[in-house]
Parts: C-alpha cells; sequence; structure tokens
C-alpha cells in the first residue's frame, strides 16, 4: 500500500513511518508547519522549526520522500483563536480536538488523496479495529497512553482511510526501543505537551491578549447574585474548581464550587459542592460512530481526558444529544464528553453551557 504518515517529529510518527517501510508498503512522510519556521518554538510543541528538521531527517535516513504543509494561518483561526473565543463565552475548550479534525484530518487528508495514497498512517495511541459492519475505534493497549477521547470526533469515513500502527504497542517504552532499532534519531526525543501553541505553559495571557475586555480583577458571587469575594482574573476559574475561592470557599459551612463563568462582566458564579451536582447534561456537534437508536442506548461517559468512566443513558436529539448520568457529577461546558461500550468509542459530542439564572 502507498501510506501517508501525519510526522510530527516525534519519535511515535517516525517509528510508525519505520515500521510501515519495513512491512514493505510505500511510505510518503507530511508534516505540518503550524508555526514560523524563523522563529524558535517552544519547548514541547510540535510541528515547528526542529521538530520539522527531525521528520525530514528520519525520512532522509530511512529513503521516502517528505513534504510540509503551510498551516500556520488555518492552525491560528481553526485552534488559537477558536480556544480563546471559547474561553471568552465561558466554556473550557479542547484545542486538541480542534487540531486533529482541523489541520490534521482535513488538510493532510486532503494531501493523501491527492498523491493517491490507500491509506493515512498517524502516532496516535489508539486502535482501529475492523467490526462486522466497518472500522472501529478503540482504546488502545497501553492505557496511559490513551487518546482515544481526543479523537472522538474522527468521522466515520476517515476511519476507513486511517491507520494508528502504535495502538497494539504495550507502552512507550517499547516504542522508544524500536525507535533505537532503527538507529533514529528522535529515539530519546522528550514528548510535546498538550498546549503546545503556549509559550510560557499558561494559557491566561494568551487569552488576556486576543480578550483584553476578560483581563483584571472581578467579583465571585454566589447563585442569588450577593458578592461573596473578589478575584484576581476570571480566565483562572473553571466550572466545577473550588481552588483560588479564598474566603468564599466555604459560606454558611457549606464547601463552594465554581457552577458559572461569565467573562465579558469578569463573574466567577458559586455555590454549594453538595448541591451542584447534575444527572442530565445536553451535547452538541455529535459524532456518531454507530447506528445510534431513537430511544437511546446504555454505555460509559467520559467527560474529561484525565477521568474514569461513569454509567449513563445517551438519547440523540436533532441538536445533538442528552446524557442522563447514573450517578451526579459536574460537567464543564465546552470539555468532551465521549461514549463507551468497553474499549470502543461510539460517538461524542461537546457539553453545552447550561444558561445562568443569576441576577445582575
Amino acid at each position: 500500500m502507498r501510506i501517508l504518515v501525519a510526522m510530527s517529529g516525534g519519535v511515535d510518527s517516525s517509528v510508525v513511518a519505520a515500521r510501515l517501510l519495513e512491512e514493505g508498503h510505500e511510505v510518503v512522510g507530511a508534516t505540518l508547519q503550524l508555526y514560523d519556521s524563523r522563529g524558535a518554538a517552544k519547548k514541547g510543541a510540535c510541528c515547528a522549526g526542529q521538530d520539522i528538521r527531525d521528520a525530514r531527517a528520519v525520512a532522509d535516513l530511512l529513503g521516502f520522500p517528505h513534504y510540509v504543509i503551510d498551516a500556520e494561518r488555518r492552525f491560528k483561526d481553526s485552534v488559537i483563536e477558536r480556544f480563546a473565543d471559547a474561553y471568552a463565552s465561558g466554556e473550557t475548550p479542547v484545542p486538541c480536538v480542534a487540531c486533529n479534525q482541523g489541520v490534521k484530518f482535513t488538510d493532510l487528508l486532503g494531501l493523501a488523496r491527492e498523491i493517491g495514497a490507500d491509506a493515512m498512517a498517524t502516532g496516535h495511541y489508539v486502535r482501529r479495529v475492523e467490526g462486522p459492519e466497518g472500522a472501529e475505534l478503540h482504546r488502545p493497549c497501553d492505557e496511559d497512553r490513551d487518546q482515544s477521547w481526543f479523537l472522538f470526533a474522527t468521522t466515520r469515513d476517515q476511519l476507513e482511510f486511517l491507520r494508528f500502527p502504535l495502538g497494539d504497542m504495550p507502552d512507550k517504552a517499547a516504542v522508544r526501543k524500536e525507535a533505537e532499532r532503527f538507529g533514529l534519531v528522535v529515539a530519546g526525543k522528550p514528548d510535546s505537551q498538550d498546549l503546545c501553541f503556549v509559550s510560557d505553559g499558561s494559557y491566561v495571557d494568551l487569552v488576556e491578549k486576543m480578550h483584553p475586555e476578560m483581563a483584571g480583577p472581578g467579583e465571585i458571587v454566589d447563585q442569588q447574585g450577593q458578592i461573596v469575594g473578589q478575584h484576581e482574573g476570571v480566565m483562572r476559574f473553571t466550572v466545577g474548581q473550588s481552588k483560588r475561592l479564598g474566603n468564599a470557599a466555604r459560606l454558611n459551612g457549606e464547601r463552594q464550587m465554581v457552577v458559572g463563568v461569565e467573562p465579558g462582566r469578569r463573574r466567577v458564579i458559586i455555590g454549594p459542592r453538595e448541591k451542584s451536582f447534575v444527572t442530565a447534561l445536553s451535547v452538541r456537534n455529535v459524532n456518531w460512530l454507530v447506528d445510534a437508536p431513537p430511544e437511546g442506548l446504555v454505555c460509559r461517559v467520559q467527560m474529561r481526558a484525565r477521568e474514569e468512566p461513569r454509567a449513563a443513558r445517551v438519547v440523540p436529539t436533532p441538536e445533538g444529544a442528552m446524557v442522563y448520568l447514573a450517578e451526579p457529577a459536574m460537567p464543564a461546558p465546552g470539555q468532551a464528553c465521549v461514549f463507551y461500550q468497553g474499549t470502543r468509542i461510539l460517538g461524542g459530542g461537546f457539553i453545552r453551557r447550561m444558561e445562568e439564572t443569576v441576577p445582575a
């Protein structure tokens, strides 16, 4: 097969290319340039400067062609600006999902089809399994590296074309051993991090620069609109958080948590932790990887990248889906809610922001 390999310049995608070549496939490498190549990207970033040179070095060593796609403008529009806008609307975004479904699984898949590739492979830790009704998306063998939550928006058509060779690897150490076996210069290269576009490790300055109206101190209010404290920046708070509330962390003997954020008014809304959990939520932009029955299905849902899935019933709606939880939880608007049965992803969507009823 002719396979396009999405190469970030790291060890994972480099091992994917080397293994596919060893198996006898015709490999073509491609790297997205997400940052100005004339500048030095931050440590832990990907797809810029040294990363592009590393990807090309691997391609030169193994003897296959390598292309670089300038996606800097599209990355800024579809990932960075959407990230800041989501915070400005009171949501907690997931930029890695936007990146995968924006520049990575759009531009690169387009290139793959242009060059007549039979498939596109990536270094994601997830498994593609051939099921009785087509390709299925599953968690990887290495649970510590699981990236399935970030890939819930992969469509059925994309999944038919995609390959994830690292999904069956036992752990990252085994991947690095493979890199050493192939003599790859990236064998010991550190992993990239999630918020690759944040230069100092904090997203606050970035969002406040793009939305200056959110910068500065503001009020902490209860659900009746009474001022109960002050904060130094609304960007430092997300729904479900209990930290940084100061004297407002406990009111009338009850532990408080953030139940809403109003960035435009720089207000943080808090409520009693034990009384703020919900058993039903609405999700939008749902991507189904199965034919969901109208009456819904019983499954497990994961509402944050690093949390345990919980029992739920998911019912499709014209606007997306309703999720009914077996046990109360505090979902964060803007985060992904992904539906699982065992290791298989059934679909997922983004948690809607509940309308606040706090007085002005």
